[in-house]
Parts: structure tokens; C-alpha cells; sequence
């Protein structure tokens, strides 16, 4: 009986090792922050500027407020984007210095009985 229970055990192996472990940015947030960043200066730029009520001078076309908006926000928000996603890799740079060292336990489990 004890040679059956010594075949279906699985043969287990435990190694600990230190490894570097450091925090880096969210860029998703950074790019969800650049495009509100964008939205909102398209906005003030839109609405600061009364000049939609002339003609363009090069196409000679007046422009609604909202096609001026769709413009400048057209704009803006890669600007917002490319702001904050730099802003992302100096802070990636600036903390992603501060390491620290801590210990992990890799365990291994072979069903076979056999660890190569």
C-alpha cells in the first residue's frame, strides 16, 4: 500500500530568490488625464475666441462653434496625450530608481514524479 501512495504523489520543490521589485506609472491613466487635459483647453480655446462669426480667409467659409471646437479639439488632445505620457517617463525615470529587494518562493510541482 505504501508503494501506491509513493507513485501518485507529486514530487515538489521549493527555491527562494531575491528579486528587484520597483513601481512604475499607470499610462493608461496618464493618457485618460491627457485627453481630459485636451477636451478642456479645446474648450477654453473655443469659446475664448469670437472669431468664428467671419469668414475663413482662406476658404471663405464660416465656421459653427462646434466645427471650430471639432478643430481645435482635433488638436489638443494628442497634445494632452503626448504632455502627460512624457510626464509618465520622467516619473518612470525619477521613481523607478527606488528598488527594493525581496525574497520570493518559487514552487515547482511535478505530477510525473520527476523533476528534470
Amino acid at each position: 500500500m505504501d508503494d501506491a501512495r509513493a507513485e501518485n504523489e507529486a514530487v515538489r520543490v521549493s527555491q527562494a530568490s531575491p528579486v528587484a521589485v520597483r513601481r512604475s506609472p499607470k499610462y493608461g491613466v496618464f493618457t485618460a488625464i491627457g485627453v481630459a487635459l485636451g477636451l478642456i483647453a479645446a474648450l477654453i480655446l473655443t469659446f475664448a475666441f469670437t472669431g468664428t462669426s467671419e469668414p475663413s480667409p482662406f476658404t471663405e467659409v464660416r465656421y459653427s462653434q462646434s466645427q471650430t471646437f471639432g478643430f481645435i479639439l482635433l488638436w489638443c488632445v494628442p497634445a494632452g496625450i503626448a504632455v502627460m505620457l512624457i510626464l509618465a517617463m520622467i516619473l518612470d525615470r525619477t521613481v523607478g530608481r527606488r528598488t527594493r529587494q525581496v525574497n520570493v518562493v518559487r514552487e515547482v510541482t511535478d505530477e510525473t514524479g520527476s523533476l528534470d
